[in-house]
């Protein structure tokens, strides 16, 4: 728990370097196949990554994008920083051509809330052959699912507050990439801005990770078997979901629905966040920054690791309720 170090030691400073954010660093690295730095939050990641693009340049990313992303973008573009240019992450063919003049290509895959996937191993090449760098945010799948680094991304982010951490108790962000180049310039963006971890959290992370693939398994698990079921309600317009993974999209016929099937249930909680052991819903149109593109009914289930017949009989007469 020290900030303040001998000078001329190894650490020489608290906001440079701590064992604690290391143990966490090096373990999330080698999941992820590469190099890890700590933030003290996803967005503080996010900036940092935001600030490597110069004045005036392109950044590519999917139109349905986590919120504080999206917002960032708005925000750099109304200052005349960057200009992003948002797409359809599905359409591989118009990402490929928005790549062309590009800094940065920005991907989720699944994307929040839609749930879209998007081709990364070809848009990261097309990225690359345009001279842009490639981030994925993989928040949702978890490097136990998918390890984007693996198809030459340059940067992989986490906000770390989700499935990483696990609990709902920490908020706290990461970087992972193979590059040492960019992790050093990465790493004195942190020690300049000071958008650091806290050890406490760093060592709440650590211990989160160590049931990361017990709980992203059974969260699946439960994800499929929710998603079967819903499927065969008639009262459920779509069911979104791209196979893997413990988040689902539920789109119901209007938003006044959606709002009382969130009210109405008692074991998943009604919140904004996700990727905790307990299981989560909400209407995210219920936001005014959420694009007009996501539909009013849908709601975002991040399933937990309780009970699947307890999740099912909750949520089951959650809607019953909002149809009668």
């Amino acid at each position: 728990m020290a900030a303040t170090y001998v000078a001329g030691g190894e650490l020489e400073y608290g906001r440079y370097a701590n064992p604690t954010w290391t143990a966490f660093e090096d373990a999330l690295g080698a999941l992820e196949g590469g190099r890890c730095l700590a933030f003290a939050s996803g967005l503080a990641a996010v900036s940092t990554i935001f600030d490597l693009v110069g004045n005036g340049e392109k950044v590519v990313a999917p139109r349905h994008s986590y919120n504080g992303s999206i917002m960032q973008l708005g925000d750099l573009e109304l200052r005349e920083r960057i200009q992003p240019q948002l797409v359809d992450i599905t359409d591989t063919e118009a990402v490929v051509a928005a790549c062309e003049n590009a800094s940065l290509v920005w991907l989720e895959s699944p994307t929040n809330p839609a749930m879209e996937v998007a081709d990364v191993p070809a848009i990261t090449k097309a990225a690359h052959d345009a001279g842009a760098y490639v981030v994925v945010d993989n928040t949702f799948a978890t490097p136990i699912l998918q390890q984007p680094l693996e198809w030459g991304v340059d940067l992989v982010v986490h906000s770390a507050t989700k499935y990483i951490s696990g609990h709902s108790d920490v908020l706290l962000g990461a970087v992972v990439t193979r590059d040492d180049q960019l992790h050093g310039v990465l790493k004195g963006r942190r020690d300049l801005f000071g958008a650091i971890p806290g050890t406490f959290e760093a060592w709440l992370a650590l211990r989160g990770l160590r049931t990361l693939p017990l709980r992203v398994e059974r969260a699946q698990a439960n994800a499929q078997e929710l998603v079967r079921r819903l499927r065969e309600r008639p009262d459920v317009e779509e069911v979104r979901y791209p196979g893997f993974g413990g988040m689902i999209g539920m789109v119901l016929p209007e938003g006044g629905i959606a709002d009382l099937v969130q009210h109405s249930t008692e074991l998943w909680v009604y919140a904004t966040s996700l990727g905790g052991v307990e299981s989560t819903l909400e209407r995210r149109r219920r936001w005014k920054s959420e694009p007009a593109t996501i539909p009013e009914g849908l709601i975002r289930l991040s399933v937990g690791i309780e009970d699947v017949e307890d999740l099912w009989e909750d949520l089951s007469r959650a809607l019953d309720s909002a149809r009668t």
